[in-house]
């Protein structure tokens, strides 16, 4: 259900999500005595109250829940008088069930006909899918190849001229020598391989000493990224020994890509004769591999080929209110095109499992979803870890004070279409549609397994601001405030602020924001994490992370 803003009168100071919360969201700075318009009845405030925090409607009692979006984010654990903040101190998690707003099979698509016939400028692969980018890939099968892969790196930017960190070398030398004596011989700026763009590496910590599942796992996920639409081909280095071996990879992979149709190349250091050997072989590799994924143009594609990934990191009060529901905005206009969406981060998913249960296509995508639920938080039961611990001390100042008020807004991101499948963590997604898809809350963890599932582009929604990026997928930051966008320019893509402020509405900000996404698929736009060459990469070693 669309969130519905009741705002003072006057100047936007303060805003109720939905009609049958008992809280407001202060937009400023209040202070003690300010006189609130809720709908016609004046409220005056018992505390100051800080921009992004909430502050109750009404006088609660011990034992009172604490509503938001229309559903319980809370209960009060001491009584909060009306126009007293809420917080850790007088507030915990709680999750009680609450009447689903959404209602299966009455999902109302938003009016796309701006975007009718519209196309992107994408990479098509001989298995159907389609890029947004056009990568080579180079793989670790365990982290003792982590250093020849950093060697592999750093020889392949030197060759291609194209070291994403000269600039700041550079500053190195200044600092160190006061010039910048030594600095390498320029290129000529021509690329040699204008169609491709780049090789990344991936480095991890997995492969051995783990147990077998964690070896399955890591090879899913790494096949995953072999077989990506973003993804031409790959180089993977073997030690030999470890638990995670190559024909585990070969298995994974060929799941994917049954018909053979993705250049992979397999080295094994323990079966060469020597490391410069093996170093030769993997650079043979990936030189012949550019020049063979070079061979492929962007053309035409339709908008139903792309599969947006959501995700959020370092959020704040403001997160749920403009950039995640943007966001969900945008993932139901691509639906509605034909696209896909994949939501994660199950931990945040905590205390809104009605309302997406109520969406799900059938019994059985709601079943899958109870389970993966259930069973995560069994997992974390056992080690005396609890969904509620999710918010991180940032979240808690900026506004957000416990996991369902955290879930609420994260939720967001998924917009309102029907659930058409439930993925377990490395599940490809392979229905149209929106896809939940069971990661943890951590950023890099679950952005990660984004890109393993799929899809070619990230929206990442974020109120204090990261850098994550991902070494296949480009990743757009979304800010919460204008602010943020403002500070941290070097690594926001978009700016949800208006919102917030009330000047331009989340449907207007959609169509502009699903142009973005287009731009980017298209190679147009490019990303600030792809400028800063921000490629973070980290598996799930399956346990306990909120």
């Amino acid at each position: 259900m669309p969130q519905t803003i009741a705002s003072d009168s006057g100047q936007l100071t303060s805003l109720r999500v939905h009609a049958a919360d008992n809280v407001r969201v202060a937009l400023k700075d209040l202070p003690a005595g300010s006189e609130i318009d809720d709908g016609g009845r004046r409220l005056r405030l018992a505390e100051a109250i800080r921009h992004k925090h909430k502050f109750a409607l009404d006088d609660l009692a011990t034992g009172d829940t604490v509503i938001m979006y229309g559903v319980t984010v809370g209960r009060a654990i001491q009584p909060i008088t009306a126009g007293a903040a809420i917080t850790t101190e007088n507030t915990e998690h709680s999750t009680a069930t609450s009447a689903p707003q959404a209602r299966r099979g009455e999902w109302q698509a938003p009016d796309v006909t701006t975007f009718q016939g519209v196309t992107f400028d994408g990479y098509h692969r001989p298995d159907g899918q389609v890029g947004t980018a056009n990568i080579w890939l180079v793989v670790p099968l365990v982290f003792c190849e982590n250093r020849n892969i950093e060697v592999l790196r750093q020889c392949v930017a030197d060759a291609l001229g194209e070291d994403p960190y000269r600039d700041y070398k550079r500053m190195a030398r200044e600092l160190l020598h006061g010039q910048a004596g030594g600095e390498p011989a320029a290129t000529s700026g021509e690329r040699l391989f204008p169609n491709v763009d780049g090789v990344r590496f991936l480095t991890h910590t997995l492969g051995c000493g783990g147990t077998d599942d964690d070896a399955q796992a890591l090879c899913r996920l790494l096949a995953g990224y072999i077989t990506h639409p973003n993804v031409a081909g790959a180089t993977v280095l073997s030690l030999g020994c470890q638990k995670a071996q190559i024909d585990m990879l070969k298995a994974a992979v060929a799941e994917r890509d049954p018909q053979g149709l993705r250049p992979v190349h397999y080295l094994e250091q323990q079966g060469s004769t020597s490391e410069t050997a093996l170093i030769r072989e993997a650079l043979t590799t990936i030189f012949e591999g550019l020049a063979e994924a070079n061979r492929v143009a962007r053309t035409p594609a339709p908008l139903s080929a792309l599969t947006l990934g959501v995700e959020c990191g370092g959020s704040d009060g403001f997160s749920g209110l403009s950039a995640n529901p943007l966001v969900g905005a945008v993932v139901d206009r691509l639906v509605a095109l034909g696209g896909s969406g994949i939501l994660s981060e199950f931990p945040e998913l905590c205390g809104v499992e009605h309302e997406l249960i109520a969406r799900c296509r059938d019994d059985a995508v709601a079943e899958r979803f109870r389970h993966l639920m259930d069973a995560y938080q069994r997992h974390a039961a056992r080690v005396g870890a609890d969904f509620s611990m999710n918010p991180s001390p940032g979240n808690i100042r900026d506004g957000l004070i416990t996991d369902a008020m955290k879930s609420a807004g994260a939720a967001k991101k998924g917009g309102d279409s029907p659930v058409v499948d439930v993925l377990d963590y490395t599940d490809p997604a392979v229905r149209k549609g929106l896809n939940l898809l069971c990661t943890p809350g951590n950023d890099v963890e679950s952005t990660t397994a984004l890109a393993g599932s799929g899809a070619n582009l990230i929206l990442f929604t974020t109120g204090l601001g990261t850098p994550t990026g991902n070494p296949v997928t480009p990743v757009l930051k979304i800010a919460s405030n204008s602010d943020l966008a403002n500070r941290m320019s070097d690594v926001i893509d978009f700016d949800a602020g208006p919102i917030i402020r009330g000047e331009a509405s989340i449907d207007e900000l959609a169509e502009t924001l699903l142009q973005r996404c287009i731009d980017t698929a298209s190679g147009r736009y490019r990303p600030r994490a792809v400028t800063l060459a921000q490629y973070d990469f980290i598996p799930w070693k399956r346990g306990v992370s909120l």
